[in-house]
């Protein structure tokens, strides 16, 4: 079983592997049934969906009348002005048939523009906090993919109180120094204000580069059990952080396997061999 801990403040015990249902966007209903019951089987009680993931909310509607309670759900909204936020929210709810989500975050923040435009009085912050009040949302995070998240997550706690961040996380990520640091200073502000950290990315391999895509994943992922073993217990080796599984149905048996078997973090020597096997390459650089 995946072991639980503190998602923030929020009062909820999230298992430390959280499902991606980004991997839900484009299979049938009987492959996303089959996905979230092996995540239920290995103890996972917390979903991380958007509504830009395809038919992900669709396919997580059926599954959740029957499995919403003690469940920790959450969504994204990508619109970056008030009203349109406010649209896509409510969208959200009627598409995964929830009158509620636990959390609502603004989804992949990091462009400056598109920061100031969220963030300013018209923006998708206000819907946000708007649904909050009217209780169709528990809570209020921010995610985000490149190399300057951390840095823009930092100004975004600035500005508000959020709940949560979301950002790349893996260990080839980590061997870029600015990228290290920056990821550093967050954690710390995180920890201090008691925010949940949650990390994606942590089985990739390399960017596609124009290769065959064969797998459901924008980057090219890890696929042996080891291999995965290692980046995931790498990654989990990092007390009070959340990793969100792959966005392939076909490799979450595999990560939440890993997940349910970690103990401690594999040395430095083992990642390094690792990579130069495999030759890793960050997604962002």
């Amino acid at each position: 079983m995946v072991a639980k801990a503190p998602f923030g403040k929020t009062g909820h015990e999230s298992s430390r592997t959280i499902f991606g249902a980004a991997a839900l966007g484009s299979v049938t209903q009987a492959e996303a049934d089959r996905a979230l019951e092996t995540a239920l089987e290995f103890g996972v009680n917390h979903i991380d969906t958007a509504a830009a993931y395809g038919d992900s909310e669709l396919r997580l509607a059926p599954w959740l009348e029957h499995h919403r309670d003690g469940l920790f759900l959450a969504t994204k909204t990508g619109i970056r002005d008030r009203a349109g936020a406010r649209e896509e929210i409510r969208r959200s709810l009627e598409r995964l048939g929830v009158d509620h989500v636990d959390l609502l975050q603004l989804h992949n923040l990091v462009d400056v523009i598109e920061w100031e435009t969220a963030l300013r009085e018209g923006g998708a912050l206000e819907a946000a906090v708007e649904a909050r009040d009217e209780g169709l949302v528990r809570f209020i995070g921010v995610t985000g993919h490149g190399l300057t998240v951390a840095r823009m997550h930092l100004r975004s706690l600035e500005r508000f109180a959020f709940d949560s961040v979301l950002l790349p996380y893996s260990y080839i990520q980590m061997r870029d120094e600015l990228y290290a640091s920056d990821f550093e200073t967050l954690a710390v502000v995180c920890a201090e204000r008691g925010v949940a950290v949650q990390t994606i990315k942590s089985i990739s391999l390399a960017p596609w580069d124009g290769r065959e895509k064969t797998a459901a994943t924008w980057y090219e992922p890890l696929r042996g059990q080891d291999e995965i073993d290692l980046t995931v217990h790498w990654a989990l080796g990092r007390p009070g952080i959340f990793l969100i599984t792959v966005g392939d149905v076909t490799l979450l048996p595999k990560v939440l396997a890993a997940a349910s078997s970690f103990k401690s973090r594999p040395p430095d020597d083992a990642m390094d061999e690792l990579s130069a096997r495999r030759s890793l390459v960050p997604l962002f650089s």
